[in-house]
This record gives C-alpha cells, sequence and structure tokens, in this order.
C-alpha cells in the first residue's frame, strides 16, 4: 500500500491523476463540464488531461514503471 506523504506516493497520485483527467477528456459531457475552464483551480483538471494526451505513450510507460515497482519492490 502506497502512503500519499512519500515521494513514491506523490508519484502514484500524480499519474493516476493524470490518467483519469486524460479519460474524461474523451467523455463529451465531462469534457464540457470540468476541463472547460483553462485558469484557476478547475485549470489544474484541463493542464492534466493535456499532460495525459499530449504524452500518452510516456504517461503509459511510466504508469507500468511504477506498477512494477509498487507491486514487486514496494
Amino acid at each position: 500500500m502506497t502512503n500519499v506523504y512519500s515521494f513514491d506516493g506523490v508519484l502514484v497520485f500524480g499519474l493516476l491523476f493524470i490518467c483519469t483527467c486524460a479519460y474524461l477528456k474523451k467523455v463529451p459531457r465531462l469534457n464540457s463540464w470540468l476541463l472547460s475552464e483553462k485558469k484557476g483551480v478547475w485549470g489544474v483538471f484541463y493542464k492534466a488531461a493535456v499532460i495525459g494526451t499530449r504524452l500518452h505513450i510516456a504517461v503509459a510507460i511510466s504508469c507500468l514503471v511504477m506498477a512494477f515497482y509498487v507491486i514487486f519492490f514496494k
């Protein structure tokens, strides 16, 4: 079990947040509701979705590496 207060917990949380926002960008109703703001607090969701869609290969590889780390080394 990863702890959010450790460095690897923050990495897991960040990767899951980016992957979730990128997935929500593909859902039309949630895209217009959640990802319409590009500034402020709600803009974090938009920016995470943009990172997830533009760097999808790097995010996918880092998710696989982090899953391998959490399962076998933690």
